[in-house]
């Protein structure tokens, strides 16, 4: 079974890496979260993929809970959050609409992977506040970019603020930090949740024992 998990997460790294393989060419995609999590998600999977085909080291426990947590992030936030993709902007791979792959596909197998694939009873407590540390670099990232290039997009018009929660210049100071602490504390309450699933699960993966 090994080799089936190693072939899956292959799968799964092949998806990230190719539809985010647009941000090659169109570089201000990198900004977007969802760009940034799949690609970085991808070279995990490929790691781990690997690991499994030769009976190689797994990722560390923090690296792969803090991937997932952010693509389960991604896939809630594009179902809760984000408006319908705009047809006149919207890229594709290989005839497919990439927010279909990155925002749906991928976030579930990732659960899928994690679930069932993966070592479980490994994460420490504080990863649920350590695995936080992502998203305020992000913000950090997104702010001093715009500061910066106002007019660098990717958004329509040049706006430099990928999403219209934390866009300061339509929705002000005050409530983007607001919107952004409601964000910690989800992005908190899906870790917390992710780190009591890993808790109650049994120790081994119930498909396919890896090494870890």
């Amino acid at each position: 079974m090994k080799y089936f998990v190693g072939i899956y997460r292959l799968i799964v790294a092949f998806l990230c890496l190719a539809f985010t393989s647009v941000a090659w060419t169109t570089p201000n995609y990198w900004v977007f979260f969802t760009y940034q999590t799949n690609f970085t998600l991808g070279l995990v999977m490929l790691w781990a993929g690997i690991a499994c085909l030769i009976d190689g080291k797994q990722p560390p426990a923090w690296l792969k809970g803090v991937l997932t947590l952010y693509i389960v992030v991604t896939g809630v936030v594009a179902a809760t959050l984000m408006p319908a993709d705009d047809p006149a902007t919207v890229k594709y791979v290989f005839g497919i609409v990439t927010n279909v792959i990155l925002h749906r596909v991928v976030p579930i197998m990732a659960v899928i992977d994690f679930i069932f694939f993966d070592a479980h009873r490994r994460f420490k407590w504080h990863y649920v506040l350590t695995w936080l540390i992502y998203f305020p670099i992000y913000l950090a990232f997104v702010l001093i970019r715009a500061q910066l290039w106002p007019h660098s997009g990717p958004e329509t018009g040049g706006d430099p603020y990928p999403y219209g929660f934390i866009d300061v210049s339509q929705i002000g100071w005050s409530h983007m930090w607001v919107t952004a602490f409601l964000c910690l504390g989800g992005f908190a309450i899906i870790g917390l949740i992710i780190f009591l699933i890993d808790r109650i699960l049994p120790k081994k993966p119930l498909i396919g024992a890896v090494r870890d």
